[in-house]
């Protein structure tokens, strides 16, 4: 869950992501009150509508357990494919979706992928996680075709250098996962460079809408510290076709 201040955890030490999500794997799919699951199923479900996947080489960045899968095999791609940096998040994945195609993903190459091969680049609540964002986003610019999409959500830089973290309990014990600060513009300019063009931005802030998901975790002072701050955006891109 998303939590108030920095100084909250000053006794927790931030964890790897693959150690991380190792450990919340398990229990990864079975929070109902989470508010950024929550939010990230409604901003990258809008910008999937802007895509097509059907009959489309579809590649998950940061898969995960899959939470996302259903709503793309629903509109019918030639084929799915996920990486993430957790064995125990693919093996989850694995479980629901018994005929997957994971990798488990070390650094930034996609290895398995040929130049200009896939159609749509999907990466949710990941691209914080990724120290070298413009070693990441070429890369993926290497494996799209022209004309290709990429769909990229995430926690709100904003709330992030407010001190925002992304963490959960594992044994009674508050886990706090690294992360790295990304502003919007430093995205757009990589992949302006990229000649990627912008289809869609979509920030959601924290609002009375969702003061719900606080009151359920007792943290109304937290509602109050982060009220009006942007917690998570979705960007669409689509790669132009430039020779």
């Amino acid at each position: 869950m998303f939590t108030k201040l920095k100084k909250l955890f000053f006794k927790t030490r931030d964890t790897s992501p693959e150690q991380a999500y190792d450990l919340w794997a398990k229990a990864y799919d079975s929070q109902p009150d989470n508010l950024m699951l929550a939010l990230d199923e409604l901003v990258f479900a809008e910008l999937l509508q802007q895509t097509t996947a059907e009959k489309k080489l579809v590649v998950d960045i940061g898969c995960g357990t899959g939470r996302h899968w259903k709503k793309i095999y629903d509109r019918h791609p030639e084929k799915l494919i996920g990486y993430d940096v957790s064995e125990g998040m693919l093996a989850m994945l694995a479980g629901k979706f018994p005929a997957s195609v994971t990798y488990k993903l070390s650094g930034n190459k996609l290895h398995e992928l040929a130049d200009h091969a896939v159609d749509l680049v999907i990466s949710t609540l990941t691209i914080a996680h990724i120290k070298n964002a413009d070693e990441a986003l070429q890369e993926w610019n290497r494996i799209l075709k022209p004309g290709g999409h990429v769909i990229i959500t995430d926690y709100h830089p904003t709330a992030l250098q407010r001190g925002g973290k992304r963490t959960f309990k594992h044994d009674e014990k508050t886990i706090s996962i690294v992360n790295h600060v990304h502003s919007i513009k430093e995205l757009q300019a990589i992949a302006g460079q990229l000649h990627w063009q912008q289809l869609r931005l979509r920030e959601k802030e924290i609002d009375d809408s969702v003061k719900p998901y606080y009151e359920k975790q007792h943290a109304l002072a937290a509602f109050e510290q982060f009220k009006g701050v942007p917690i998570i955006y979705g960007i669409l891109f689509k790669k132009t076709d430039v020779t």
